[in-house]
């Protein structure tokens, strides 16, 4: 069966040919159209170059030639649907008998019932609305260096791209570095640019501009002010705000979250507002929070955003692994809960398995297979609150990793 890549080329009509003369490989050549040949119909990929550099080249060529999120989404697992134009004559994108592949998902969500509270006397749920202060966020080292990061760009300037699976605790950290901004007094001024279901085109829902960005700035700064309608107008009249405010000692960071839902020209356009300064002071630090599809919208094999990435720093979120134990024990210590007394050893490494899912096995290439983890945080929590409300059930005493099966079949 071929790829979905094969799918989207067919959509935007595009020759494979020219997909394969923008795939450079090891060697420093383009790849062959036997080789592209190979991968969209059979999967099998060349073995000296490493196949996420391959597969960012791809992703870019897409973006830059009009592929949607929804395209790049599993682009490069198995599709069931046609995929050449010459075997229906066209491809609607809209066709309701396209099969589409399920991504990689989250466990739905489960909350901690009031029976498993009561049993497991929890005065408070660990796990939803629980963030009321800074001491409430879970840091290991890496989400510790993460936050430092976010912090220091956000006082003295950057542009960061912070990019995360759902779940992965983006949010979380966008509140603590506004709450360390109030307690601390900072002279920081954070711009949200605020868009109710923002995507990247009209189709799907809210797209926003430039021209929206510089209204968001000029009314944080002034709230009383009118942005001006025309665009160099308004470019012009959030400027003198920027070096105004920049004056009194404030510093600005614009913060964009769901940043993977920005369309390419906006994301283009950021290049400009990073660029504002008075003398040698940049005016404006800039902050992205997204899912993966950030990561693909900010490839270096991406000609168009190419000036971007040039001037982003990527950091991503990673799973919690083998910090598992630690998150859970500071969780319930949040709410006064001894840990030992609730967990037995054999729940933690089930939710590290469970948590956990294997790539394809490309034996006909000879690698074995690659596990991906999903031990994120939101993700640990809907386990966790699973198993308790199994527990109680069963009249289990404590958590273990048969229940913590039980949760994920339930």
């Amino acid at each position: 069966m071929a790829l979905k890549l094969k799918r989207v080329l067919s959509r935007l009509r595009l020759p494979q040919a020219a997909l394969a003369s923008k795939v450079i490989l090891a060697n420093g050549r383009p790849m062959s159209q036997g080789t592209l040949s190979l991968i969209l119909n059979h999967d099998e990929w060349p073995r000296l170059t490493d196949k996420e550099i391959m597969t960012s080249q791809i992703i870019g060529f897409l973006f830059a030639h009009g592929a949607t999120d929804d395209d790049v989404v599993d682009v490069f697992k198995e599709s069931g649907a046609p995929t050449d134009l010459a075997e229906r004559g066209t491809l609607d994108e809209h066709d309701s008998t396209i099969e589409k592949e399920p991504s990689d998902m989250l466990l739905r969500k489960h909350t901690l019932n009031a029976e498993a509270r009561r049993r497991f006397k929890i005065p408070r749920d660990p796990f939803t609305d629980e963030m009321t202060c800074d001491a409430d966020v879970f840091l290991s080292e890496d989400i510790r260096y993460v936050r430092a990061t976010i912090r220091q760009t956000a006082k003295h300037g950057g542009m960061l791209a912070v990019i995360g699976e759902s779940g992965a605790g983006k949010s979380t950290l966008r509140h603590d570095l506004i709450e360390w901004i109030n307690a601390n007094h900072e002279p920081i001024t954070v711009i949200e640019p605020y868009v109710l279901g923002l995507e990247d085109n009209d189709a799907k829902g809210k797209v926003i501009k430039s021209i929206d960005i510089a209204a968001a700035i000029i009314t944080t700064i002034d709230p009383n002010a009118k942005p001006r309608r025309g665009g160099e107008a308004r470019a012009k009249q959030m400027h003198e705000l920027l070096k105004a405010s920049a004056q009194t000692g404030r510093t600005h960071v614009l913060m964009i979250e769901e940043a993977h839902g920005l369309p390419i020209p906006t994301l283009k356009h950021l290049k400009r507002f990073f660029e504002l300064q008075e003398g040698f002071k940049k005016l404006l630090a800039i902050v992205l929070i997204g899912q993966t599809e950030l990561r693909w919208k900010l490839s270096e094999s991406n000609p168009e955003v190419r000036e971007v990435v040039q001037r982003c720093e990527t950091i991503e979120l990673p799973p919690l692994d083998n910090h598992v134990e630690a998150y859970l024990r500071h969780k319930f210590a949040r709410v006064d809960v001894n840990f030992d007394a609730l967990f037995e050893a054999s729940a933690v490494e089930e939710i590290r398995n469970r948590l956990r899912r294997a790539d394809k096995d490309d034996t006909r290439n000879g690698r074995l297979a690659k596990s991906k983890s999903l031990c994120y945080p939101l993700a640990v929590n809907n386990l966790v609150a699973g198993a308790m409300n199994e527990a109680v059930k069963i009249g289990a005493s404590k958590i273990t990793g048969e229940l913590i099966a039980a949760a994920v079949r339930a």
